[in-house]
């Protein structure tokens, strides 16, 4: 079981996606799967996020995640995505073997950048992981856009593993439906076993 809390930032222009410690949820839903990733990706559902089975995903991690977040690279690229990463992140990605495009950050000055790709619906999901304020700054037109344009984001390395493992519970059958009650008569009967 995996449990999500729903945010309603879409609600609130302009606000940033980062949670402070200042932010409540509106609700809670959970996800019930055979596997972590099969319950990951229906929280994902159940909160409204949706998880796209194709496309382009943004990569761009800080230093302290680029070891952390090669796993969950490699996991998309396997399943079929085409990875686009600014400088530092697509280098560690390409030394990892991992096929990548790069992309301008925001204020390196180069056209298209990141959120000009956003914008005109090239990515389908993002990972971007930010610590420090000018880092933080930096990113917050990377998440507005991400949200206005309905993608799904992930800001830790944690994140972006449960994402390519629900990702892939999804391709590999779809995803079930069962009641609480159904799951539970499977965990008894295992345990009489």
């Amino acid at each position: 079981s995996v449990k999500e809390a729903v945010f309603p930032f879409i609600k609130f222009p302009g606000v940033d996606i980062l949670l402070g410690p200042e932010m409540k949820s509106t609700g809670e839903v959970m996800g019930i799967g055979h596997d972590f990733g099969e319950a990951f990706a229906k929280a994902q559902m159940a909160a409204g996020n949706r998880m796209p089975l194709s496309g382009n995903v943004f990569v761009s991690v800080r230093d302290e995640d680029k070891a952390g977040i090669l796993e969950a690279a490699r996991e998309l690229s396997a399943s079929g995505f085409r990875l686009i990463a600014t400088g530092g992140t697509a280098r560690y990605l390409r030394e990892g073997d991992v096929e990548v495009e790069h992309v301008y950050k925001v204020n390196e000055g180069g056209r298209p950048n990141i959120v000009d790709r956003i914008k005109s619906g090239e990515i389908d999901m993002v990972i971007n992981t930010s610590f420090g304020a000018k880092s933080v700054a930096d990113s917050y037109s990377i998440r507005r856009s991400s949200l206005d344009r309905g993608l799904p984001y992930f800001t830790t390395v944690a994140g972006a593993k449960a994402a390519a493992r629900g990702i892939r519970a999804m391709l590999a059958g779809g995803l079930d439906v069962k009641s609480v009650q159904e799951y539970h008569k499977g965990i008894a009967a295992a345990k009489i076993r």
